[in-house]
C-alpha cells in the first residue's frame, strides 16, 4: 500500500541581528531574531535556519547559501551610508558587527544562483544598495510626517497601493490595504534592474522586485507582524520548487 508523499519542506535561511541581549543574569552580545519571522516561515510550510552576521568570501557565501532553498533578509538598524556614498544623518543608527557586509554578500550570491529571496524592511534597503541605489536616511525630512514609524517600540499602519502586473500583485489578494510599518528610511534612487511594485500615499516606494529572477520580492513593511501570510507562502512555494529540482538532480 502506498500513499502520497509529504510535501517537500524547503530550508529557508533567515538573517538575524547581532545585539546586546540579556537572559537571567547574563548580558552578552548575541545573535537574535524576533520569533515572528520563524513562525511565519514555519506556518508557510518550511524549515527555518538562522544565519548570523559573519565575514564571508564570495566562495564561502556560495557554499553557505548552497545549502538553502530560500532566503529572508529581515528588518533592523540602518545600512551604513558610506555604502551608498553619503554621510550619516543624525537619525541614522547603523547595524552592528558584520551585518552589512554579510547581507550584501548573501544578496550577491542569491542573485547569482537564483535563490528565492524575500527582503523585508531593512532587507529591501540592503537590496537597493546592493544594486547601486541610494536611501533617504530620514523620511520625515522629506515627507513631513512620522506615519512610516509612528511609535518607537512597535508597528503602526499606513495604506499602500500595489502596482498592477507585478510579481507582488500576483502574490497578494488585494490592490490597496494597510500594512504594519516601522521604518524611518526609504528608497532614494532605485537600484539597477529593480522595479517599484508598491507605493505609500505620500509617494514613498514600499516594494521592489526583479522579474528577471525566479523570486526576488522586497517590501518595506513587516508582513511577519501582520495577518496576511501570502508573501511567505509565495517564497516557500518558490523554495519548494527549487528544493524538488535539487532533489531530482542529486
Amino acid at each position: 500500500m502506498t500513499g502520497e508523499s509529504a510535501p517537500v519542506r524547503p530550508i529557508i535561511g533567515i538573517t538575524c541581528y547581532e545585539e546586546e541581549a540579556a537572559w537571567g543574569n547574563w548580558h552578552r552580545l548575541a545573535c537574535v531574531l524576533p520569533s515572528s519571522y520563524l513562525r511565519a516561515i514555519e506556518a508557510a510550510g518550511a524549515m527555518a535556519l538562522l544565519l548570523p552576521p559573519q565575514s564571508l568570501s564570495p566562495e564561502e557565501a556560495a557554499e553557505l547559501l548552497g545549502q538553502l532553498d530560500g532566503l529572508v533578509l529581515v528588518g533592523g538598524n540602518d545600512v551604513a551610508p558610506s555604502l551608498y556614498g553619503q554621510e550619516a544623518h543624525p537619525a541614522t543608527v547603523v547595524a552592528s558587527g558584520e551585518r552589512d557586509n554579510f547581507e550584501l554578500a548573501a544578496v550577491a550570491e542569491a542573485e547569482r544562483s537564483g535563490l528565492p529571496l524575500l527582503a523585508i524592511c531593512r532587507g529591501l534597503q540592503v537590496l537597493n544598495v546592493a544594486r547601486g541605489g541610494t536611501l533617504v536616511q530620514h523620511l520625515p525630512d522629506v515627507v513631513g510626517h512620522e506615519e512610516h514609524s509612528p511609535v518607537p517600540d512597535g508597528y503602526g499602519e499606513h495604506p499602500v497601493a500595489i502596482e498592477a502586473e507585478t510579481k507582488l500583485a500576483s502574490l497578494l489578494s488585494w490592490e490597496k490595504g494597510s500594512v504594519p510599518t516601522h521604518h524611518h528610511q526609504g528608497v532614494g534612487e532605485v537600484g539597477e534592474g529593480l522595479r517599484p511594485a508598491a507605493y505609500a500615499a505620500d509617494g514613498v516606494i514600499e516594494a521592489l522586485e526583479d522579474a528577471s529572477l525566479p523570486f526576488l520580492v522586497a517590501v518595506q513593511w513587516h508582513p511577519e507582524a501582520g495577518d496576511d501570510p501570502a508573501l511567505f507562502v509565495g517564497l516557500v512555494e518558490a523554495a519548494r520548487l527549487r528544493a524538488s529540482s535539487r532533489k531530482r538532480g542529486a
